[in-house]
């Protein structure tokens, strides 16, 4: 037995390759981090970290993405559910349309919500592990950041997935665009938003660490130089002097304060309002290692310059807490960044507009092209770019000019096959006058022979004593007998000649005289006569209209299309013999409606759909499907009429003419 192979679905796998990506960017982020948040050497994923936040910096960074993720992942999960594709579901086009709806508006909603919400749920969880609040803000802020490459990169994921289901659905329904329509700078800015606020962010986080590092530096050892010229490790001092010599210092900030605390327990002796547990703590712990560079809190904002003393009472540390700079510094960088997302958005928009007018344009022209009566008469568009949108407006002027030509050929084409229709038509009408007048000149040969012979019989009865009056009378009246038989077969000849001659009509005269159904059906009737007899099909008529009925037209174009039903009729029973085609007439609702009415193979449904739409044949190699289609055009154009059928497979046809009786 073979395995079966493990099939993720669709919904499922673009969750999992979503959430992937996250983590990729989260584990990118995590070496980062420390960096751009500015902590402190030695204060993170160590027993210090715990002491002060309760928690590594490592595993505090796993729960929020183990958390992260989940969301992420059940999100796409529920969210992207409705666009699993339901196959049985496919024919009904109101849930194509809402299927389509929803993959046009994710991409958007999920870019804006996969930016914003990230950075809401650190914060929720921040706060949780008691976060500070100038770290917590500075967090949150890179989580933004991150948050839109992030949102950026799902979007391109993603992209491929939303376009698939709508090539699979577009055939499927009408209603080809729905859902949430942006224009194309909308989209741009939508789309490039994200990079702008990444960029702007990383350029301040990074300034602000660098010139923290730098600036924390050089007031160190500004201060540590002073704290050593006036402190010296190998004396003793008073307390109270040690506190009078730190009052003669020079600080270089209103903000600068001057701490001194316990090297024993951390008790803080001088200013110890301005001293907080992580000072104390992180001195107590590396003041040998960073050489009296201690720090605060997490972001080295706030430093202090120590040096470890002597004193009656027990060693300090005394020395300087700084400020490294104030958030008035990052002011011109926040402007500076506003200006230039500003800056980019508006360049952005002008990019994006230049490209949407552009496209306008090849729009506007396909739209004149549909629009117009006539094609040949569509001029190219103008190229107004050098670019992909002028390869797009050259092809496209391409396109056209090869329509023009197929157009024009097209029209040869037609031209030509109605002329093969015609000699066809008149191929038909050719054989049956060769046979219709076949019958009555043979008669008439016939009847030539019995006069002769009559003619003869009277010259040699000139002078015969034995031939009576009542004979020269005889012979008279046979010779009357045969000379109305002679009228009756040049009478009969005479009709067919007369109907011939008008079908014989080049068909793009129109006429439009008036003539009547009597009239109409005489010329059918005696035109079909010797296809039918071939064929042994029987034509029975159902005349329910009165033959005096008036029509306002070309009586032979109309004959044509009537003589075209009737021809589809004897071929659909595909020579079978015996069989019959009912040609019946009625007014209904002020409409003579002429019905062709047979019993054969029916046509096919595929071709029921095109069948006046375009020139479509049952009949293979055999057929053109021009009569159709001509016999359509001409009771539209001439007569403003209407043509309609009922078919069933192998159970017969009918056709309806419905022309307006004025």
């Amino acid at each position: 037995m073979k395995k079966k192979k493990f099939k993720i679905e669709s919904v499922t796998k673009l969750a999992l390759v979503n959430t992937f990506a996250g983590l990729v960017l989260a584990g990118i982020l995590y070496f980062l981090l420390p960096y751009l948040l500015n902590y402190p050497e030695n204060t993170i994923d160590n027993d210090f970290q715990v002491q002060m936040v309760g928690i590594k910096y490592s595993m505090q960074y796993l729960i929020l993405v183990c958390i992260l993720a989940v969301l992420v992942f059940l999100t796409f999960k529920l969210s992207y559910r409705k666009l699993a594709i339901d196959p049985k579901k496919l024919k009904n086009e109101k849930y194509v349309n809402e299927l389509r709806k929803h993959c046009f508006n994710y991409p958007y909603v999920t870019l804006i919500i996969q930016t914003f919400v990230p950075s809401l749920v650190c914060m929720v969880l921040l706060i949780v592990f008691k976060t500070n609040l100038e770290l917590l803000l500075r967090i949150c802020i890179v989580i933004l950041s991150v948050s839109a490459i992030y949102a950026m990169l799902s979007y391109m994921i993603n992209k491929k997935f939303f376009e698939e289901k709508l090539i699979k659905t577009s055939k499927l329904t009408k209603k080809q665009l729905s859902g949430i329509r942006l224009n194309i700078h909308k989209k741009l800015i939508l789309q490039t938003f994200p990079l702008f606020l990444y960029t702007s962010v990383i350029m301040i986080l990074i300034s602000n660490s660098v010139m923290t590092s730098e600036k924390g530096n050089l007031l160190y050892h500004f201060y540590r130089e002073e704290l050593t010229r006036n402190f010296s490790s190998n004396t003793t001092y008073y307390i109270e002097d040690v506190k009078a010599k730190l009052n003669t210092f020079n600080l270089n900030s209103d903000d600068d304060r001057i701490i001194m605390f316990s090297a024993k327990d951390g008790e803080p002796y001088y200013n110890g309002s301005e001293i907080n547990n992580f000072l104390v703590n992180y001195t107590l712990n590396y003041y040998d290692q960073m050489e009296g560079h201690c720090f605060e809190y997490y972001g080295q904002n706030s430093q202090a310059a120590l040096i470890r003393v002597k004193t009656n009472l027990g060693d300090y540390y005394v020395g300087v807490r700084f400020f490294v700079f104030s958030y008035n510094i990052l002011l011109p960088f926040f402007i500076v960044a506003i200006i230039t997302i500003l800056f980019n958005v508006f360049y952005i928009y002008y990019v994006g507009k230049s490209l949407a007018n552009d496209i306008n344009s090849i729009v506007s022209g396909m739209k004149n092209i549909s629009n117009s009566t006539n094609i040949l008469s569509a001029s190219n568009l103008p190229i107004t770019s050098n670019d992909e949108i002028g390869d797009l407006t050259l092809q496209f002027n391409k396109i056209q000019n090869i329509t023009k030509e197929h157009v024009e050929q097209l029209r040869n084409n037609q031209n030509m096959l109605m002329e093969k229709e015609r000699l066809a038509s008149l191929g038909q009408m050719i054989g049956g006058i060769s046979h219709n007048l076949k019958t009555p000149i043979m008669s008439i040969s016939g009847a030539t022979e019995g006069l002769s012979d009559l003619i003869k019989e009277y010259d040699s009865s000139i002078g015969d004593p034995d031939v009576t009056a009542e004979d020269h009378h005889a012979i008279a009246k046979d010779m009357m007998v045969w000379i109305d038989k002679i009228h009756s077969y040049t009478s009969y000849m005479s009709d067919i000649i007369t109907a011939v001659k008008g079908q014989a009509v080049n068909l793009s005269e129109n006429e439009t005289d008036l003539f009547t159904v009597d009239e109409l059906l005489k010329r059918v009737n005696i035109l079909v006569k010797h296809e039918l007899q071939n064929a042994s099909i029987r034509l029975v008529s159902k005349l329910d209209a009165p033959s005096n009925t008036s029509l306002h037209g070309d009586i032979n174009s109309l004959v044509q299309v009537i003589i075209n039903l009737i021809t589809n009729a004897i071929q659909s029973y595909n020579g079978q013999k015996d069989e019959s085609i009912v040609l019946s007439t009625n007014i209904k609702d002020n409409n003579l409606i002429i019905s062709v009415e047979d019993k054969g193979c029916g046509i096919p449904k595929d071709v029921q759909e095109k069948l006046f739409k375009s020139m479509i044949t049952t009949k293979g190699k055999n057929g053109t499907g021009l009569g159709m289609f001509m016999s359509y055009s001409t009771i539209k154009g001439h007569f403003n009429g209407d043509i309609t059928f009922k078919s069933e497979v192998n159970k017969g046809t009918t056709f309806n003419i419905i022309l307006p009786l004025k």
